[in-house]
């Protein structure tokens, strides 16, 4: 259960990122697997007090990827409910610096790196895959 007290603004913020890596094939992107929701999905998390929306993009994608990324241009958001609470997640674009190595924990227990098309058929949620839907039409032009 979401703990209300946390969010005294009525809403849950959070941050993420569409980290991107070079690959003979082509881009490939990191999607992440977490047990407790059994899902895939792109890596983010809630701001912390004071934390600022980039600030918890940054932590958040290295806590669960283990990478040292650069930041790039603002991706998009997106606002759904949970609990009955709004949340809303804002997202950057990443590119991968260097692969510290991932390691698996409770809360995120696999990582891949997959094309954008790949990428969208492992997606669970169809909120995130606009944005590999979108990029890629934009790469297209």
């Amino acid at each position: 259960m979401t703990n209300k007290k946390e969010h005294s603004s009525g809403v849950i913020e959070a941050a993420g990122g569409l980290l991107w890596r070079s690959a003979p094939e082509g881009e490939e992107i990191a999607i992440i697997h977490r047990p407790k929701y059994n899902d895939w999905t792109l890596p983010k998390g809630k701001k912390e007090p004071g934390e600022s929306w980039i600030e918890t993009a940054l932590r958040e994608v290295h806590e669960e990827t283990g990478c040292l990324i650069r930041l790039k241009d603002f991706a998009g958001g997106q606002v759904y409910i949970v609990d009955g609470i709004p949340k809303v997640v804002l997202y950057w674009h990443m590119q991968l610096e260097q692969d510290k190595g991932f390691s698996p924990n409770e809360e995120v227990d696999q990582l891949l790196w997959l094309p954008p098309t790949k990428a969208i058929q492992r997606m669970s949620y169809p909120v995130e895959k606009r944005f590999l839907v979108i990029d890629k039409d934009l790469k297209e032009k």
